[in-house]
């Protein structure tokens, strides 16, 4: 039996000698076996519905290689809104001079002299507030260190991270909520 493919370029289809059909046109013909939903962005097997949403696909490859997702500000307030807690990872004096509101500080690192070192206990301090698939959003004051928190959190088995980029200082040039 030879196996034969439409592909699609466009509004254009050529056909291969492989099978199944990849043309989403040609796939709603399969309805039992095989439908696509363009509007929903969902594909149906066997009348199981698997959900595909590119944003979502894309978050989790990223998150699986170890690479956070990074929101602008007003894309992280509208999350902390929905209900993502807020992981402030600046120092205790940056954090005191202003922060998120709702935010909970645990400092990524620490200041020692002229610089700064790693926080060795950052996620055992995290999970003494966090669960692993709790929705985090992570700030600091510019990103840098939210960004490498983040990474860490990942690397430690958390799943619903999403870093904020431009950290504090974007969030109160936007004028987004503050407690001081």
């Amino acid at each position: 039996m030879a196996a034969k493919a439409v592909v699609c370029y466009g509004s254009s289809t050529s056909s291969t000698t492989l099978r199944p059909v990849l043309c989403p046109q040609q796939l709603n013909k399969r309805r039992g076996v095989f439908a696509v939903n363009s509007r929903r962005s969902s594909i149906n097997i066997n009348h199981k519905s698997l959900s595909f949403r590119p944003k979502t696909s894309l978050r989790w490859n990223l998150e699986a290689t170890g690479i956070p997702t990074s929101v602008p500000v007003r894309v992280a307030h509208e999350l902390h809104q929905a209900g993502h807690r807020y992981l402030d990872v600046r120092t205790p004096d940056e954090f005191s001079a202003g922060h998120a509101a709702g935010a909970i500080n645990i400092p990524y690192m620490y200041r020692v002299g002229s610089g700064m070192t790693k926080n060795p206990k950052f996620v055992e301090e995290v999970l003494s507030h966090f669960r692993k698939h709790d929705e985090i959003i992570v700030g600091c004051q510019l990103g840098k260190r939210s960004m490498m928190a983040a990474t860490d959190l990942l690397a430690a088995g958390f799943t619903a991270v999403t870093d904020i980029a431009g950290g504090f200082a974007a969030w109160t040039h936007n004028g987004l909520p503050t407690d001081n």
